[in-house]
């Protein structure tokens, strides 16, 4: 195993001796490394070796280097492959970059600029296969990060977020945990020139606070303890991409004025380092925080906030979407029933939903009907079925925690509220037998407000009514 973590790379040129220099050199810096003198060649060797990188030439006879990296991204997408030519062409360059290609190299080379894109190259990998859930949605590329929405208020954000794609402004999305802000960010990215380079989500809680600028800038060899070997950042990795910074606000106040200069200066320097790295890279971020009132209160910088809120989106919470709901449960019925032989739901399955709180939002109703799914023993869902506390419909007991006051005091404040209208709405209804205008009267509203707000949660007046 090498000490690089098993990134075994393969070389493939036409030209034995220039392919055999490469690999010396990458040998040389740890590198699992193998030899291919021919494209054929390359394709037997990669079917019988795992390889997490290829390094081609572009002029081969029979089969050229762009029919190989073609073979490379069908036979598995998650290989990355640089190629090398000494015929630099731009026409040529952003076809390859279409085609999947990592990145292009041109001959001759520096040994500082193969072992960088080499390096790049792998990091970039290890992000994707890394990050929870992401394989899977990269794999399947746009179609597998679909919104699912039908409400006229998501399609309006929507909407923003593929104008703002279409610039190169940073971009902040706020919105309750599970809302889908990562989704979004996903979304922003792919309708985005920056579509075909990577996209790269750095999770703020899961960094030490001493780590930060090691994980984002990277580190030189020997700049602290355990820095055995040198280390490209998240920044470079993300080079020519987005970089999606998820809980903002988690950020320790002392790396702000590092990130804040990073943004500015378009570059990074190493720990340990005295050069300055270019890098464009666009930000956008994320939180679930108050962030103007972090920077109220000393915990955020008000420059790096006015840095990144160029274009803010806030994600609506379920509840107040809750005509995505049928949508959304269809979804993730169809995702998750084809393991079980589950082909649909019960009607009585949709009105629970539609009078559950969901104070964790779509992140929540995604995990009740997977439970659901992996639980039924029938083709068709039941509410017997669904979590607990979906079934027995207690959003206000849910809202006010019990003592679990999860999140900040403004969510707890809206679920809370929200929960109180349900509960008092649908006590109207059984007080009034569904009847909308008597139910409105008591209320001191219109009936066509108050139609709107049972709308909102989901709440149908022929479910009172005698009979």
């Amino acid at each position: 195993m090498s000490p690089l973590h098993g990134a075994r790379i393969l070389v493939v040129d036409d030209e034995e001796d220039l392919a055999e220099s490469c690999a010396f050199l990458l040998r040389r810096k740890g590198y699992e490394t193998s030899v291919a003198t021919s494209a054929e060649a390359a394709v037997e060797e990669l079917a019988r070796t795992q390889f997490a990188l290829v390094i081609s030439d572009v002029r081969m006879p029979r089969m050229n280097g762009m029919q190989l990296l073609l073979a490379v991204k069908s036979r598995d997408p998650e290989i990355e492959v640089v190629l090398i030519t000494g015929h630099p062409d731009i026409q040529n360059a952003v076809l390859a970059i279409k085609e999947g290609a990592f990145d292009y190299l041109t001959k001759p080379y520096a040994e500082k600029d193969l072992l960088e894109r080499v390096a790049k190259a792998l990091a970039h990998r290890r992000v994707k296969l890394g990050n929870e859930g992401l394989k899977d949605r990269l794999q399947s590329g746009i179609a597998g990060r679909k919104l699912v929405y039908r409400s006229a208020a998501f399609g309006e954000l929507v909407a923003l977020l593929e104008r703002a794609a279409r610039t190169d402004a940073s971009v902040l999305i706020q919105g309750e945990s599970g809302t889908g802000k990562e989704l979004l960010a996903h979304r922003l990215h792919d309708t985005s020139s920056r579509s075909e380079k990577p996209f790269v989500p750095v999770d703020c809680t899961a960094i030490p606070a001493e780590l930060f600028e090691s994980e984002l800038f990277g580190h030189e060899k020997g700049a602290f303890s355990g820095a055995v070997q040198d280390k490209m950042g998240l920044f470079q990795v993300a080079d020519g991409g987005t970089l999606f910074l998820d809980e903002l606000g988690e950020l320790p106040l002392p790396f702000q004025s590092k990130l804040l200069r990073a943004i500015q200066e378009r570059s990074i320097r190493r720990v340990g380092a005295n050069v300055e790295i270019p890098v464009d890279v666009r930000i956008v971020a994320a939180t679930n925080r108050d962030l103007v009132r972090e920077v109220q209160e000393g915990r955020f910088r008000q420059d790096l906030f006015y840095r990144l809120d160029v274009v803010r989106l806030q994600a609506p919470p379920l509840r107040e979407r809750r005509e995505d709901i049928e949508e959304l449960a269809n979804h993730f019925l169809r995702r998750f029933g084809a393991r079980s032989g589950i082909l649909g739901m019960e009607p009585e399955v949709l009105d629970v939903l539609r009078r559950y709180d969901w104070p964790g939002n779509v992140r929540q109703l995604r995990n009740a009907i997977e439970r659901a799914c992996a639980l039924a023993t029938g083709p068709q869902l039941k509410s017997s079925d669904l979590p607990h506390e979906v079934r027995t419909g207690m959003p206000l007991q849910a809202a006010m925690g019990e003592g679990d006051a999860a999140g900040t005091f403004q969510e707890l404040k809206a679920r809370t509220i929200a929960a109180l209208e349900q509960s008092y709405f649908e006590g109207l209804l059984k007080k009034h037998k569904g009847n909308v205008t008597h139910s409105a009267d008591e209320a001191g509203m219109t009936r066509s407000a108050l139609q709107k707000l049972l709308q909102k949660y989901g709440l149908r007046s022929s479910d009172f009514r005698e009979g």
